[in-house]
């Protein structure tokens, strides 16, 4: 019985999807004299909302064309954008804000897969340490996180002093590829301060501050306990890798979306991807203090409950998780 309702359920969304669905767009398309592009285009303001709607509807179409214009070139796409325009049957000097609003949609969306492409070559491509780039920006991020400290050797123990692992940080690198080392030399160079305060605290980790009302729930041996305790802290270099997982898998999976078409009026770049790391680290260095936990082995937890906190953020379709990076002003007349 149950398998047999579960088929009428599959049944019955089908029929709604490839016939009824199909057939209120019809109706309403005959009563309002606009087509689904449009009614998204006039009803959404600029943004993930929109981009997302006008994605699923081009991906869902029946036509090739309207399908296959999330996977044109950036070249082809103010083309694609007219054609678009001629299948419709709608006139672009009566309607120009229509081929505006889609060519910046489609920006948006293409720019996205090429950005996938981006980081998963760069995730890909592993630490050569006899490529000169490579070491090049291994040894500038070390000067930007210790500015005052000379790296005595190219294999040495003080990259343990930034959250490597052994004395040659290039065997870190393995999982993410040169895509961890770009993060973190981005990380350390665009937001210099930051990065050293995030390292100084990782390595003399300090207590949040408890509140009254928690410390009322103390017992007094807990309390003794806990302020005996020494807080606990990570290897900078190493979280920075996770993270750069963490980021990654975000993007693969389509939840970057919400955060990059609020942000980005176009193609989303490799330096909106390093930011969202950025914002990532920082957060991700809060977040640990917060939960402040008893010891190192409780990272996984820790780091699982940060990625459902921020999966939940990106469920709001308003969300940008870098709010100064937000391009607003740039969306409203798109």
């Amino acid at each position: 019985m149950k398998h047999f309702l579960r088929m009428l359920i599959q049944v019955c969304v089908y029929f709604y999807c490839k016939c009824l669905w199909r057939c209120m767009k019809f109706v309403v398309r005959k009563l309002t004299g606009r087509c689904e592009l449009q009614r998204i285009c006039y009803n959404n303001k600029p943004g993930a909302g929109r981009t997302m709607k006008i994605e699923s509807s081009l991906r869902d179409s029946k036509s090739k064309l309207l399908q296959t214009s999330v996977s044109v070139h950036p070249d082809a796409i103010e083309k694609t954008v007219d054609d678009i325009m001629e299948l419709k049957k709608i006139n672009p000097d009566i309607n120009p804000q229509l081929g505006i609003s889609l060519q910046a949609c489609l920006l948006q969306i293409v720019g996205y897969r090429n950005l996938i492409a981006e980081v998963e070559k760069l995730r890909r491509e592993p630490y050569d340490s006899d490529n000169p780039q490579h070491e090049e920006m291994l040894l500038k991020l070390w000067k930007s996180l210790k500015p005052d400290t000379p790296l005595e050797a190219r294999i040495s123990k003080q990259w343990c002093e930034i959250g490597f692992q052994g004395d040659d940080p290039k065997t870190d690198f393995r999982g993410m590829g040169l895509l961890g080392l770009y993060n973190l030399e981005y990380f350390a160079e665009w937001d210099v301060v930051t990065a050293q305060q995030v390292l100084s605290d990782s390595l003399h980790p300090k207590y949040r501050e408890v509140t009254k009302e928690e410390i009322s729930k103390f017992s007094k041996a807990e309390w003794e306990k806990k302020r005996l305790d020494k807080a606990i802290g990570y290897s900078f270099a190493i979280v920075g890798i996770n993270i750069t997982d963490l980021a990654y898998n975000l993007l693969i999976s389509g939840a970057l979306k919400t955060h990059f078409y609020n942000v980005a009026p176009e193609a989303p770049t490799l330096s909106h991807f390093q930011q969202t790391f950025c914002y990532l680290m920082h957060e991700f260095h809060k977040f640990w203090i917060e939960e402040d936990p008893m010891d190192i082995m409780e990272f996984n937890r820790v780091r699982e409950k940060f990625r459902k906190r921020i999966l939940k953020q990106l469920q709001n379709p308003d969300m940008a998780l870098c709010p100064h990076f937000a391009a607003s002003e740039g969306l409203i007349n798109m």
